[in-house]
């Protein structure tokens, strides 16, 4: 942006002038064959089907701007969407962005979301086709996904089969861990405190657990026992996960927790937005992926070690 419109607000430039300056000078993947500029982008679907998602966050409710630059919510914004198309093995392709802020907002602020969303999108080799802004008394930030199966059958969360090993690709925790941090104002434990800003999904990992055939798959947005639930009531099966399995979490997260007062099991079961991948697969599991458990004949359940977990389980939106 120009020395001279350092100052400019988006109420100031007007809709279209921000949407030119939103869009200018970025590259769309191939194939995008018809990127912003109309009234509608055309994206091409390589197998004749598209995966679609989407998502909102709402400032105050999903992120907070005293904690989260621009740039880290508009990351956040493509990554958790993008997780969600993992999680049906596939692999992102486009997003299309609705944004909705104050008037008196910074021009140069919505640049810098758009900066972040399109860093995150280069992660994956997918473009941001489109999209709308309008005046709004808060953040809102609304993103569809589409994405490509690359000719294979999307992943449900319904194919669990007693027998079936769990496996978990990614980390957890980390996110619910980065936000006590905030919370409570403690300082230190950087990387942490980003991951709650910036979540890690596992790139690459729904589809190659798609190849090495998943049976069910879901990505851990509200919470590791939460998630696992859908699949175990969608597939109406007993999940059942291991302690010893989740350690690697917990160890990772100890020292964090024991300056927060806080229980790092508790942050790896119950902890949303890390955006992990968890997934059921009747042979090996691919690499890049570790066994938390199985999937046992019974009633639509999840358990650790055999029993119920009486702590909380994960997000719930209202």
């Amino acid at each position: 942006m120009a020395a001279e419109d350092a100052d400019a607000t988006l109420s100031g430039l007007g809709e279209f002038a921000v949407i030119d300056r939103l869009v200018a000078g970025r590259r769309q993947p191939s194939f995008v064959t018809l990127g912003p500029g109309d009234d509608a982008a055309v994206v091409a679907a390589a197998d004749g089907r598209t995966v679609v998602c989407t998502d909102m966050l709402i400032e105050n409710r999903h992120f907070r701007l005293d904690w989260s630059s621009p740039h880290d919510v508009g990351r956040k914004a493509i990554a958790q969407n993008a997780a969600d198309i993992e999680a049906m093995g596939g692999r992102s392709t486009a997003f299309v962005v609705g944004f909705g802020a104050p008037g008196d907002t910074a021009s140069a602020r919505a640049i810098e979301l758009a900066d972040g969303m399109w860093h995150e999108a280069n992660l994956l080799g997918a473009g941001i086709v489109g999209g709308d802004t309008v005046q709004a008394p808060q953040w809102v930030i609304s993103v569809a996904a589409l994405g490509d199966l690359g000719g294979r059958d999307p992943v449900r969360r319904s194919g669990a089969q007693p027998g079936d090993v769990v496996a978990v690709a990614g980390e957890l925790g980390r996110s619910q861990a980065g936000y006590t941090l905030w919370e409570r104002g403690i300082r230190h434990f950087g990387e942490l405190r980003m991951r709650h800003l910036v979540p890690q999904p596992p790139y690459g990992q729904g589809a190659l657990a798609a190849r090495a055939g998943a049976t069910a798959m879901t990505d851990v947005s509200d919470g590791l026992l939460a998630d696992l639930e859908h699949i175990a009531t969608s597939s109406g099966v007993h999940i059942d996960i291991t302690r010893h399995a989740l350690r690697p979490d917990v160890d990772a997260l100890a020292a964090a927790a024991a300056e927060a007062d806080a229980d790092p099991l508790q942050w790896v079961l119950g902890g949303g937005e890390d955006h992990a991948l968890v997934a059921t697969f009747a042979g090996t599991v691919p690499p890049g992926w570790r066994v938390l458990g199985t999937v046992v004949s019974g009633p639509a359940r999840v358990t650790v070690d055999g029993d119920t977990w009486h702590g909380d389980t994960g997000w719930q939106s209202f």
